[in-house]
């Protein structure tokens, strides 16, 4: 191929020797990206597989694409729809809008995340890591369309160096950085991340959407719940995603498009994001059973659960890696985020809190999990 010619022939520029060879881990990130490294370990027993990180990530992001794409959408959608002018809307008006609006925010994550990345990669003399091309695109995806792209670019900026560059980078990070950015946008600056007045875009963009009045305000669905008030938005509706909501949340039915990449990928574990549902199920049932108003499969449609469970929960690097253990964790997330729903009235969207504390104990599940079989083996071999 021409342009791996190209790159061979302009890699010793790069090299310890080369005229450039400061930016050598900014031409290793792009080589690597573009092309399968064809170097193995030379010691050792290794076990070497078809399929290299970057690529795992790439399907991840050809997953998320679903979920983006109608988050978009839905962005023009709700805008027209507060309007009044969704029925002489056309779809590439309403698309068009959403993408304008939301290409920003992922234009922004992508250049503070990657720029701080490719920053540290120089700084310590190391090859550029790849876990951020699924960052970049989720923190975007799970924040209202309402939030600044300075707190946005605050957010990521955390991330990546709180969350993920001082653990070690990338397969070293305790917490998932996209849920990092989340929890720092909520706690920092709460009234830009819930509310009646972030969920739908009020401002015209390039002659394109509404501009709808200040006084304007639109909650979720989820936040109508627990308000007590009755949601004034279909199950369709609620299933499609054609509610207000976080731009990459909203969709059930792109989301499980999502899913189903990736459990034909093989790379997202079906048994941590089975039992997210299950343990969801089974409180949700448990608080039904007291009298709550809100039926067991509503959460499994609204807010961040189906998202989280997806996409998030079952992040490798995050979540437990035994497969007992990853029946156990999934369980314990999908369990407290709606102990949190139910219980906290400030707080209606609780899976993204469930999640991180997720992460927090999930290597002590995987411990205990292990010195377990440990124990039985020598039973065994005593017996």
């Amino acid at each position: 191929m021409s342009l791996k010619k190209y790159i061979d022939n302009i890699k010793p520029n790069f090299e310890p020797e080369g005229r450039f060879h400061a930016f050598r881990s900014i031409f290793d990130g792009f080589e690597t990206f573009l092309f399968v490294p064809n170097t193995t370990a030379k010691s050792g027993v290794n076990i070497h597989d078809a399929i290299d990180s970057k690529r795992i990530m790439s399907m991840v992001v050809i997953a998320l694409m679903p979920a983006m794409l109608f988050g978009m959408y839905n962005v023009g959608y709700q805008n027209f729809a507060a309007a009044g002018a969704l029925a002489s809307a056309s779809f590439f008006e309403i698309f068009f809008y959403g993408f304008f609006a939301v290409l920003p925010k992922i234009l922004v994550s992508y250049i503070v995340g990657l720029g701080i990345e490719f920053a540290w990669a120089q700084w310590k003399g190391e090859e550029i890591q790849e876990g951020y091309l699924v960052s970049g695109i989720i923190i975007p995806l799970i924040i209202p369309i309402g939030c600044p792209l300075w707190m946005l670019a605050l957010a990521c900026a955390f991330s990546v160096i709180f969350c993920k560059e001082i653990f070690g980078g990338t397969g070293m990070n305790i917490f998932n950085p996209a849920i990092a950015a989340r929890m720092f946008l909520f706690f920092a600056y709460p009234s830009k991340m819930t509310g009646d007045q972030v969920w739908v875009a009020q401002d015209s963009i390039f002659g394109l959407g509404n501009t709808l009045p200040d006084t304007f305000t639109a909650a979720t669905p989820l936040g109508q719940i627990g308000q007590g008030i009755a949601p004034n938005a279909s199950v369709c509706d609620m299933i499609c995603g054609f509610i207000p909501g976080s731009i990459g949340e909203t969709s059930v039915i792109a989301i499980a498009i999502g899913a189903l990449i990736l459990l034909w990928a093989g790379i997202a574990s079906w048994r941590t994001m089975l039992s997210v549902f299950v343990g969801g199920a089974v409180m949700a049932l448990l608080f039904q059973s007291t009298g709550q108003s809100m039926t067991w499969w509503h959460h499994f449609i609204l807010g961040g659960f189906a998202f989280g469970a997806v996409f998030m929960a079952t992040d490798p690097v995050t979540s437990c890696r035994t497969m007992t253990g990853q029946y156990i964790y999934g369980f314990i997330i999908g369990a407290m985020a709606i102990i949190i729903r139910v219980m906290n009235a400030g707080y209606p969207e609780g899976m993204m809190l469930a999640i991180f504390f997720g992460n927090m104990i999930a290597p002590t599940i995987d411990h205990f999990v292990v010195e377990r079989n440990i124990s039985k083996r020598q039973k065994r071999l005593k017996g």
